[in-house]
């Protein structure tokens, strides 16, 4: 019998949250840049009781992003998608956040939208931080979202004189993946599919401890003990915004990018966040 097929890029907590509960009948393909990273979750989903194979893909490349996606074709249709790859600021450099989380997304979001099935759905994982940076300029908003990607990265706001340090770029980054999902969501709606993203705040993951131990690890410390939940997300609750936003009870939902930050973006601008 074949299986539709789930396409997952980023081997991490927040990504089989949202293949446990999308993934269940499919065939699941998992891409990760550290094969261990991708064997290891294939493993775990296997255990589960899914049907989940692992390959090795770098959001960072063209190439290796084209040839994820052809395993998958090669697997059965393309009906789900998820991507929950990237690099942090505190992974990274400015330049290597720039190349994965907002380049290597809008190559994805495109060529995925090129093959998804009618009635196929996808999430891209964004971030909160998006939410934190001074609004762009209408001009500069619609360059995120419509620049070729492989002429991205020579906008002028992506320049280095132009990009303060590796949390401004990561802020660029998730604010053209919003960009990006909307105007990747008119294409996909001509295959009668959907795209949203999803931004979420400080969830508990080996990615967000990375960040509680770096250089910023006070400020997010402080962020969920003062945001109105008044602590940490977790995946699952990430897991389950997006399987209702992927299922048919979302169908009127596309283009769409959902804050789950436990109200820390809000205090942030109006509570004890807000900066003096």
């Amino acid at each position: 019998m074949d299986k539709n097929v789930v396409l997952w890029m980023g081997a991490g907590q927040i990504g089989m949250a949202i293949a446990r509960r999308i993934g269940y009948g499919k065939k699941i393909l998992v891409g990760d840049k550290d094969p261990a990273n991708a064997e290891a979750m294939a493993r775990a989903m296997g255990e589960a009781g899914f049907d989940c194979e692992w390959t090795e893909a770098d959001l960072a490349s063209r190439e290796s992003i084209l040839a994820f996606i052809e395993r998958g074709r090669g697997l059965g249709g393309i009906e789900f998608f998820v991507n929950a790859a990237g690099v942090s600021p505190s992974q990274a450099p400015v330049e290597a956040i720039l190349r994965v989380d907002l380049y290597g997304t809008a190559v994805l979001l495109e060529e995925v939208g090129r093959v998804i099935m009618s009635g196929g759905a996808g999430v891209t994982i964004s971030s909160q931080s998006g939410k934190r940076m001074p609004q762009l300029s209408a001009e500069e908003d619609r360059l995120l979202a419509i620049t070729p990607c492989e002429e991205l990265l020579s906008l002028d706001l992506l320049q280095c004189e132009n990009v303060r340090d590796t949390l401004h770029a990561y802020q660029l980054a998730k604010r053209c993946n919003e960009k990006r999902v909307m105007r990747e969501a008119v294409r996909w709606g001509e295959r009668g599919a959907r795209i949203n993203s999803i931004s979420p705040g400080i969830i508990v993951t080996p990615l967000a401890v990375d960040e509680l131990n770096g250089p910023r690890g006070g400020f997010y410390k402080n962020m969920f003990a003062k945001c109105p939940a008044g602590r940490a997300g977790t995946a699952d609750e990430v897991g389950a915004l997006a399987e209702l936003i992927m299922s048919p009870r979302g169908a009127f939902i596309t283009g769409s990018d959902f804050l789950i930050d436990g109200g820390a973006t809000a205090s942030y601008y109006y509570g004890p966040l807000r900066p003096e």
